[in-house]
């Protein structure tokens, strides 16, 4: 009998249908103490020039290039400069003006000789070569005021929180963080920490995930493990879609008897995909649950940070305009991968040089248990459905 909802579809499919359930994601302002991680929701504009005036690129003296065309050349110095506030500084020619780097350049100068190309007495500097009229750090010549420095959809990283810093920008508009749960579900599972018994094992998704999601800029909360038990799991999925504005489980999501994320899914939420095919991770399921949004992940954890980094990424990165944080390369197959018609592969590899060419080979073995694979793992194949996997093709490559 056919699904009442869409049913091993495609991972193009999965990403169409996800991103038609989309939800509002409001705007805050925050200061510069609190941008790591945040997406920027109004464009960031430049308040100054930068730099603000003409400045020295280096410790040495401020001269016109015209007295140093012809060297050695002796000329008189007339005033020091510092960085920091300061009053202008005419110079004349046949002067120079001892200058550090960062210190405005004096009026009339317009190149600099570095202070190791220099002999001083006394009053008087004499040059060895001519001087550099680039290392003249120019007004503006990084950004200008009322320059746009960022679009909406931008995760300010440290590099980019220090150039909002440069151009005086202490507060600026950002997507606020979605509330987004995370419920683990299995009887075997146990907190890391505590004393397994015979058949158990230490739960770690949620941890996995939790992290992926605030690297997304978003706010994590993990929820207890729940033991397969349909009641206690209704409990905490209504608890989450009360107080989060995503859900996402792990585990429960297959065809097996005990899968009671799927049942409960089938019989009292609002299921609008079941299946991706994508391997390893095909079970996943998108729908609502009491209008809620819920991404139930196997519970396999290769399995979950594959269908987090293939789906469930895209969806988050969709919401607030921003590119999926992921940054993909291409290497050289040095492994046959098996494939699958119809599937998107995700293996784990190992990249290496050889003669100055890009190489990925497989990393461990390939179980959807072995998360110690892809944790010393350097990325994930991206083989496409038309794919063939043959070693020495060419693979795309998702960095980890």
């Amino acid at each position: 009998m056919a699904k009442p909802y869409p049913y091993f579809v495609s991972l193009d499919e999965a990403r169409n249908i996800c991103h038609k359930n989309r939800i509002p994601v409001s705007i805050e302002e925050v200061s510069i103490d609190n941008f790591l991680n945040r997406i920027v929701a109004e464009n960031v504009i430049a308040k100054v020039n930068d730099p603000p005036f003409d400045n020295s690129a280096m410790d040495g003296f401020a001269v016109k290039f015209s007295d140093t065309k012809t060297t050695p050349a002796t000329l008189k110095i007339v005033k020091m400069v510092a960085a920091g506030k300061n009053i202008p500084i005419n110079l004349a020619p046949g002067q120079a003006v001892k200058i550090m780097t960062g210190a405005p350049i004096p009026n009339g100068a317009d190149s600099i000789i570095p202070i190791e190309k220099c002999t001083i007495k006394e009053d008087l500097v004499i040059l060895s070569e001519r001087s550099k009229p680039h290392f003249i750090r120019k007004k503006g010549e990084n950004f200008t005021k009322g320059s746009v420095l960022f679009k909406p959809g931008e995760c300010l990283t440290a590099e980019k929180i220090s150039l909002c810093a440069s151009a005086g920008v202490s507060k600026i508009e950002v997507y606020k963080k979605l509330k987004i749960a995370i419920i683990s579900t299995g009887d075997e599972l146990k907190t890391p920490g505590d004393k397994l018994e015979y058949g158990e094992i230490y739960e770690s998704n949620s941890y996995g995930i939790s992290s992926l999601i605030e690297l997304f800029g978003h706010k994590a909360i993990r929820f207890p493990n729940v033991i397969d038990n349909i009641e206690k799991l209704r409990e905490t999925l209504n608890e989450a879609a009360e107080k989060c504005d995503l859900i996402i489980t792990s585990g429960g999501v297959s065809m097996g008897d005990r899968d009671f994320v799927r049942k409960i899914m089938e019989e009292e939420g609002e299921i609008k995909l079941w299946r991706v095919k994508i391997r390893p991770g095909s079970p996943p399921i998108f729908g609502l649950w009491n209008n809620t949004p819920i991404f139930g992940l196997p519970g396999n954890p290769v399995s979950s940070h594959v269908v987090f980094h293939s789906l469930v990424s895209h969806w988050l990165s969709n919401l607030t305009k921003t590119k999926p944080k992921q940054y993909i390369i291409q290497a050289i197959l040095s492994d046959n991968i098996k494939t699958v018609d119809g599937f998107t592969t995700f293996r784990r590899v190992e990249l290496f040089y050889q003669d100055s060419i890009l190489y990925a080979q497989l990393k461990g073995h390939q179980g959807s248990g072995n998360m110690a694979g892809m944790a010393m793992s350097d990325g994930l194949t991206i083989l496409e459905p038309n794919s063939s996997g043959e070693k020495g093709s060419k693979c795309k490559i998702l960095l980890l």
